[in-house]
């Protein structure tokens, strides 16, 4: 009656109370202490309410209670024990609450208990063995917990059980076999634990009442049981994302009153038994993500009442059956990563209320199916890597007014122009057209799509106005995280107006797409982007000082072009960086001594620019670095100590610079290093000893310095390298039979 406000305590008043129903209302607050006072109350629902404080153990005071449910409030706290007292308590229901702790031992004392819902809450430990003495229990539902441990073998002694749930939990071990003894059971559902073992080949042998067992989600293993038939009035059989294999029995096509069919993410082999054809209740048919073989039996194509099927990521060949069409009540169609081949029916226009098909990497050849695109109650299309080629329809707005995410990327032959119809789509929110060889402008239309979050046009022919106003357009969508448009011949400069993209952009990409001019200061807008990749263009002047705004970029790409000034302290504002691509360019000055602070950085990529001075020390504060690449600058100095900090780096190439001195026994610590380039330098001493401990060392190349002595041979232990060039120094020669045989080129 949407009532709102706390429960009075002249409630308490009401001392001839029975019955008292104040569900699905606006109560808040805390019961009042004087309801301990309705001692004839037997009936009590509070559910759907906002209470909230603990559940008051006086309820343990309420000896006539036999129901009560709580269901849907905001109750902390644990379980009373009190509640143990209610001798003649037959419902109990705390479903999503907060409830914390244990389920008291002392529920077995409930021996009148026909309900048990304990669902949606946080308890914790493990079911107590005593809930095997609640005989009378129909219902026991403790699903969306933190329960760990074992299902107690008295489980399968509540004779009476119905309904049995424990889902979504931290269960180990096996199913108890006692659960399959349950005869008047209808519902088994164990979904979201760790269970493990087999399921016995004759679980259905005492479950001819069975409708549901759902075991997804879990660890089981081995063969399908054989006897499934038996359970004759299933309606729900999941088995999915559990580790079961060998063949899919025959048998399933006998259960006529199946509904739901769902053994995907498995390791099931073999053929698709044509009796399934037989399940002409089916609305369910998933077997996604097995290793299935063999075609498609053309029978599944006469379950008239199939509305959703997924057969993706199997290796299943051959064609799709024209018969497709007879599926007229399908809504979703999932069949990617598999390989088909052929053309795509015609007939699948005549699934009207289809909503989803993903097709994408199979082998379909022939035209662009255009009777895809009639199907108005389209949300999704994935036709993407395919064999296809044709147009987009020049009315594709007006024929998908539904459509929300379209894949058609990495086809064989897509041409043409993006239709500027498309802008009529106005719930599109993924549009993926990349790796074709679509031409012409990008629309600006595009911009009149303001709910898109993905826009992917990277690897066509496509062009743009010397402003790129098409990025202008595309600030009115306020939802966009992801653009791309890389690999395209846009040439232009990028507008000031790319500052006003949306708030919520988390990637640009724009490489290779030959743009001119400078960086906008206006980029550093761009306040929750994590990707900046414009690398490989024609751009000139510095890098803006606005670009340190930019505090939650991870990755900053901006090598291949022609970048000039110095890198500055903005690169040390990035306090999530994980890597930079600064190389090919003509930056010049220091390397930053605040760069050790980024201490997320896992890349630095800094070669063939015009960087000076030394390696700051501060770098060995870079405990993830992987990879170092200053070559071909203008550095100097010794290289510091510190380098030996770099504990998980996996490569260094400091080539082609003005280094000097000796190289510090400290690398000797780079036990990950794989690569290690140091050649045309002025180094100077010797090889240090140490290196014999670098054992995931393959490429060694120190040409073209000063370094002299002997080569240690203690290098020998260097098992794993492929690659050694110290030649171009002033090395006392001595060869070893071992470096001679493994080495054959050493000066």
């Amino acid at each position: 009656m949407d009532l709102t406000g706390r429960i009075p305590q002249d409630f308490g008043n009401l001392t001839f109370l029975v019955y008292l129903d104040l569900g699905s209302n606006n109560f808040y607050g805390n019961l009042p202490q004087e309801m301990t006072r309705l001692r004839r109350l037997r009936f009590l629902n509070l559910n759907s309410n906002n209470f909230s404080g603990e559940v008051p153990s006086w309820f343990g005071v309420l000896h006539q209670l036999q129901v009560v449910t709580l269901r849907n409030n905001s109750f902390t706290g644990s379980i009373p024990s009190s509640f143990f007292n209610l001798s003649k308590l037959e419902t109990l229901s705390l479903t999503l609450n907060s409830l914390e702790g244990q389920i008291p031992k002392e529920i077995g004392n409930l021996e009148n208990l026909r309900i048990l819902d304990l669902t949606g809450n946080k308890l914790i430990g493990s079911i107590p063995l005593t809930l095997s003495n609640a005989s009378r229990l129909e219902t026991l539902t403790i699903s969306h917990n933190f329960l760990q441990g074992n299902i107690p073998e008295g489980i399968g002694n509540l004779h009476n059980l119905n309904l049995l749930g424990i889902e979504d939990n931290r269960l180990t071990g096996s199913i108890p076999l006692s659960v399959f003894n349950i005869s008047r059971i209808e519902a088994i559902g164990f979904t979201n634990n760790s269970l493990s073992g087999s399921l016995p080949n004759d679980l259905c042998n005492g479950l001819s009442l069975l409708k549901e067992l759902d075991l997804s989600g879990n660890k089981l293993q081995g063969h399908m049981p054989t006897c499934l038939s038996n359970c004759s009035k299933l309606q729900i059989l999941s088995l999915s994302e559990n580790e079961f294999d060998g063949p899919i029995h025959s048998g399933i096509g006998s259960l006529s009153n199946l509904q739901f069919l769902y053994l995907g993410s498995n390791h099931f082999t073999g053929i698709i038994p044509q009796e399934i054809g037989n399940l002409i209740n089916l609305a369910l048919l998933g077997m996604e993500l097995n290793q299935i073989t063999g075609y498609v039996p053309i029978s599944i194509f006469n379950i008239s009442s199939l509305q959703y099927f997924t057969l993706r990521k199997n290796n299943l060949k051959g064609s799709l059956p024209r018969e497709i069409g007879n599926l007229t009540k399908l809504q979703v169609l999932h069949l990617t990563e598999n390989m088909f081949t052929g053309e795509i029916p015609k007939e699948i226009s005549n699934l009207v209320y289809l909503e989803e098909v993903a097709l994408e990497s199979n082998n379909f050849s022939g035209s662009l199916a255009m009777e895809i695109f009639n199907i108005s109650s389209l949300r999704l299309v994935d036709l993407s890597a395919n064999n296809l080629s044709g147009t987009l329809p020049s009315n594709l707005g007006s024929i998908l007014p539904n459509i929300e995410s379209l894949y058609l990327s990495a086809l064989t032959n897509l041409v043409g122009t993006i239709p500027h119809s498309i802008s009529n789509c106005s719930k599109l929110i993924i549009l993926e057209l990349s790796y074709n060889k679509l031409t012409g402008l990008i629309p600006i239309t595009l911009g009149y799509l303001t709910h898109r979050r993905y826009l992917t046009l990277q690897g066509n022919n496509l062009i743009s106005d010397s402003s790129l106003s098409f990025l202008t357009y595309l600030t009115n969508c306020r939802d966009l995280k992801f653009l791309s448009v890389s690999l395209n011949p846009l040439k232009g400069m990028l507008p000031p107006s790319v500052g006003n993209l949306s708030t919520s952009l988390t990637k640009v990409s724009a490489r290779d797409c030959k743009i001119k001019g400078r960086i906008p200061n206006e980029v550093g807008n761009l306040s929750s982007l994590f990707e900046f990749d414009i690398s490989g263009n024609d751009l000139v002047g510095s890098i803006p000082r606005s670009i340190g705004n930019l505090r939650n970029l991870q990755r900053l790409k901006l090598s291949n072009n022609k970048l000039t000034g110095i890198t500055g302290d903005n690169l040390c504002k990035f306090h999530h960086l994980g890597a930079i691509y600064l190389g090919h360019n003509q930056l010049s000055g220091p390397l930053p001594n605040c760069l050790g602070n980024v201490t997320s950085l896992r890349e630095i990529y800094l070669g063939f620019n015009k960087l000076s001075s030394n390696i700051p020390t501060s770098l060995g504060n870079l405990k993830d670095l992987m990879i170092l690449d200053l070559l071909s600058n203008n550095m100097g100095g010794s290289l510091p100590p510190e380098i030996g900090n770099l504990k998980v780096a996996i490569r260094i190439d400091l080539s082609m610079n003005q280094f000097s001195n000796s190289i510090p026994r400290e690398i000797g610590g780079l036990q990950n290093l794989v690569n290690l380039s140091l050649r045309h330098n002025k180094l100077q001493g010797s090889i240090p000893d140490s290196m014999s401990n670098m054992v995931g060392l393959e490429f060694i190349d120190f040409s073209h310095n000063n370094i002299s002595g002997i080569i240690p041979k203690s290098l020998e232990k260097l098992k794993n390298l492929k690659y050694f060039n110290v030649s171009v120094n002033k090395f006392v020669v001595w060869l070893s039979k071992i470096w001679c045989l493994t080495v054959p080129y050493l000066f």
